[in-house]
């Protein structure tokens, strides 16, 4: 037994009971959000218990998921990644505190363990003996290297130009691949129909409702280790819009709860050629898609399946979206790992570039405390990076030939 109620479809705002869903709204095929007895979380859920409680994942708040008490669950331990308070950038871009969460971290190096983690126990709950998902790269290695920890086969759909880091981190897993010849978005469709011929359990953000309950943990996470003190802020890169809603959901039950007193804006960042929903959330509501081109392969969406739920958690935070360029992100990546250490891929330092962009534009205010959700590790896509950085020196292994290019690069002061 679980403590959900039902389930409320974002388009057309219709509920629906439990068992009358598989995975989107019966009446207009929008997406769904999970609905929650909260009165039954508190008894479950509290900060005594929290305090008390040593299961530093994800699983910690398992009162508040969609699983049931007997449903065993992944063994590698996804979740309670650091924060990280970056006090020398806050006082260079003149903010009263900068935080970095790095779900980079994560077993695979992603924030997609978190939905991948709970989709494979729904999985298992459901008897399915395969799960299946469309990818750019993190969501397939993530459901990878899950199904991998608990025996489950998987079937990742992912563009052939999915970096090849990712593609090996797949295969490496034992999924089965297929390197779909097109774009994200036709990927997408390719793996739900097939799902629907061959009866896969269907893992896809956008579509399952309950990727956006693992997503949801990293706020609650960053509740919790900030002793419930939210950031004004949290700025975190945007594609399909999964994770933005699922943060904004997980700050949303912390407030049902009497665990958090306000809620932060949340900040969407998109490169300016894959922008659908910054657009959206800036002007009128409406998405437009279009083609959508940039190195922030984990952002490059053209067609946001969870769009409707992304502008809303924008637009009801009282946040905003803003575009940044690929040479910005490239540059961000850079400049973030110098000054914390942090090596982030093109799609997570997409967030420190937005953060950047504010600061330029006066939009962040000095007395502002601001959280960045960095969602992968830099070495996720390696070939994007290398514009980042110079080609490294090379010496023949004699002393003085070290030694006068070392004068020469100035490098021996």
């Amino acid at each position: 037994m679980n403590n959900i109620t039902g389930f409320k479809c974002f388009d057309c705002g219709r509920e629906h009971g439990v068992a009358e869903v598989e995975y989107v709204c019966p009446g207009c095929g929008g997406n769904l959000d999970v609905l929650y007895d909260y009165d039954r979380v508190k008894a479950q859920l509290t900060k005594t218990s929290l305090a008390a409680d040593h299961n530093f994942t994800m699983w910690r708040y398992r009162a508040l998921l969609p699983i049931d008490e007997s449903s065993a669950v992944p063994p590698l331990t996804v979740g309670w990644t650091p924060i990280y308070d970056c006090t020398r950038l806050a006082g260079e871009y003149a903010v009263k505190q900068l935080l970095l969460k790095d779900d980079g971290r994560n077993p695979t190096a992603s924030f997609k363990d978190r939905p991948s983690a709970l989709a494979v126990v729904k999985a298992q709950e459901a008897g399915a003996e395969v799960i299946t998902t469309a990818s750019s790269g993190n969501a397939g290695s993530a459901l990878a290297g899950i199904c991998a920890s608990v025996g489950m086969n998987s079937i990742i759909f992912v563009p052939a130009s999915a970096p090849a880091a990712k593609i090996a981190q797949l295969q490496i897993y034992g999924a089965r691949v297929m390197l779909v010849e097109g774009t994200y978005d036709e990927a997408f469709d390719l793996c739900i129909a097939a799902s629907r011929k061959y009866g896969w359990y269907q893992r896809s953000t956008g579509f399952n409702p309950f990727t956006r309950e693992g997503k949801k943990t990293a706020a609650l996470e960053i509740a919790e280790q900030l002793n419930f003190s939210v950031p004004d802020k949290v700025i975190v890169s945007v594609g399909d819009g999964n994770i933005i809603s699922g943060l904004w959901k997980g700050f949303r039950d912390l407030q049902a709860l009497n665990f958090i007193d306000r809620l932060p804006q949340l900040i969407g960042v998109q490169s300016a050629t894959a922008s659908a929903i910054v657009e959206a959330a800036n002007g009128d509501g409406m998405v437009r898609e279009g083609p959508a081109h940039t190195i922030a392969d984990s952002i490059n969406v053209g067609k946001p399946r969870d769009a409707t739920a992304a502008i809303r958690a924008i637009r009801d935070s009282g946040g905003r979206g803003v575009k940044v360029t690929d040479d910005e992100i490239i540059a961000a990546i850079a400049e973030l790992a110098r000054a914390t250490g942090v090596f982030a891929e093109p799609a997570a330092a997409a967030a420190f570039a937005g953060f950047k962009a504010m600061c330029a534009s006066g939009t962040l205010k000095a007395d502002e405390r601001v959280l960045l959700m960095l969602t992968g590790n830099g070495l996720k896509d390696i070939d994007a990076v290398r514009s980042a950085v110079k080609k490294p020196l090379s010496v023949l292994p004699s002393m003085d030939e070290l030694s006068d290019l070392l004068s020469r690069q100035r490098w021996t002061g």
